[in-house]
Formats: structure tokens, C-alpha cells, sequence
């Protein structure tokens, strides 16, 4: 995914069952090289990832003013 891939976004190199199509080749980015998961992060299963996954992503956003105050 050239422009990086969005939070929430599934990887195009995934297959059907979740394995990499590019595990162990050099093309696949250094991001999920390094990438450990952890427990209390992913949880058990992929559904509970998700879960976990999407309340930190929302914990974590940016905060969009609702209005601009002008001087």
C-alpha cells in the first residue's frame, strides 16, 4: 500500500485466513516486521482485535473543534 495504510483499512497483502503474502520477502514493511503483538493490545482472537483495536484508534483521535472562534 504505497500511501501507507489507514487504521481500520484491511492490508491488501492479507489473504483470506489473515496469512501475509509477503511474510519473509523484502518488500514487506519494516512496520509489520517489528510488529509484536501483545495480549492486552489484540486480545485472543481476531474479533476481540478489532474490538480492542478500534476502541484505542478511537481513544487516541485527533479531537475536531465542532466550531472556530473568531477574534
Amino acid at each position: 500500500m504505497p500511501q501507507g495504510k489507514p487504521a481500520g483499512v484491511r492490508c491488501v497483502q492479507l489473504t483470506a485466513d489473515n496469512r501475509c503474502l509477503i511474510y519473509g520477502q523484502p518488500e514487506r514493511p519494516a512496520v509489520c516486521s517489528h510488529l509484536q503483538a501483545m495480549t492486552d493490545i489484540c486480545g485472543e482472537s481476531t474479533a476481540e482485535a478489532i474490538i480492542l483495536l478500534t476502541e484505542l484508534e478511537q481513544a487516541t483521535a485527533p479531537v475536531t473543534p465542532r466550531y472556530i472562534i473568531s477574534p
